[in-house]
């Protein structure tokens, strides 16, 4: 249980940034581009002597600006979300790449690992952080108005905007958010492995985050959402991998039994399949009837 709740970390605090973001109709699949940018900020200037607390800083500020940039492109651009964000994520790659110049950098710190391998109370460091932003999150959603403004956007953007809400300005602030939660989780990850490598650090982990908010109940279209629901569906995806890690199946199953799970997500939420479903079902009792 510990090592799932340890491992699943990274993709809890996707989870949540994700889960605003797709509450918008949108979607993020730069996130795993994100992580590597992170990591190899945070790696680089902590291999060169600085201070941890500084490079945990730059690399958070990283996410800053870019989950800013995949904003601005869905927002005043008016990209579609699943484009504005694949530019990111295949040139997110090369950026951390040239900020390691190509190699895999390791760090000896113990002040920088603790954020991986820490434990306080006898829990791993990751979950109190998880805890710290799932926190703020479920505040700043339930306790004020912008988490009926998010499911607004979602659910009719135009009629939203002409109720007088900034759909824009919501828009930019998801990505935002989104982006660093996609550091925060970079710099889990780096530090579990201490050090960066920029070609498998976050590598399709953005499938895993969009797979466990749909698993939480999410719709993919935009409207309601539920952060604990995305966040057990996160553990959900968690306990599959390390599941199957443990009994020596070859991992490219996992990718089978999530490829299968998402199909049946997307049949479960089509209206259309269930009332095709329905109307079998109630012919099949009519003639058993009879």
């Amino acid at each position: 249980i510990i090592d799932i709740l340890r491992n699943g970390s990274k993709l809890m605090l996707l989870a949540t940034g994700m889960t605003l973001v797709l509450a918008t109709g949108g979607t993020d699949i730069s996130v795993g581009s994100v992580m590597a940018i992170s990591g190899a900020i945070a790696c680089s200037i902590v291999a060169n002597g600085g201070n941890v607390a500084v490079a945990v800083l730059v690399a958070i500020l990283a996410g800053v600006v870019t989950g800013a940039w995949n904003g601005m492109l869905v927002s005043k651009v008016k990209i579609q979300p699943i484009v504005a964000t694949m530019i990111l994520m295949v040139a997110g790659r090369g950026i951390a790449q040239l900020i390691t110049n190509g190699k895999i950098i390791t760090i000896n710190s113990d002040s920088y690992y603790f954020i991986n391998g820490g434990y306080i109370l006898g829990l791993p460091f990751p979950i109190f952080i998880v805890a710290f932003v799932v926190l703020v999150a479920m505040l700043f959603t339930k306790k004020t108005a912008f988490g009926l403004f998010l499911e607004s956007t979602g659910i009719n953007p135009v009629s939203s905007h002409f109720a007088g809400i900034n759909v824009d300005r919501i828009k930019w602030m998801v990505y935002t958010f989104c982006g660093v939660m996609a550091a925060v989780a970079g710099l889990i990850e780096s530090a579990g492995i201490k050090g960066a490598d920029c070609n498998n650090a976050g590598l399709l982990i953005e499938m895993d985050a969009i797979l466990a908010v749909a698993i939480g109940g999410t719709s993919l279209n935009g409207g309601r959402f539920s952060i604990p629901a995305s966040l057990f569906g996160a553990l959900i995806i968690q306990s599959i991998t390390t599941s199957i890690y443990a009994m020596g199946v070859a991992p490219e199953v996992t990718l089978v039994v999530k490829s299968l799970i998402v199909i049946f997500i997307c049949l479960f939420q089509s209206k259309a399949f269930k009332e095709r479903l329905k109307r079998r079902f109630v012919s099949r009792k009519a003639v058993s009837q009879a």
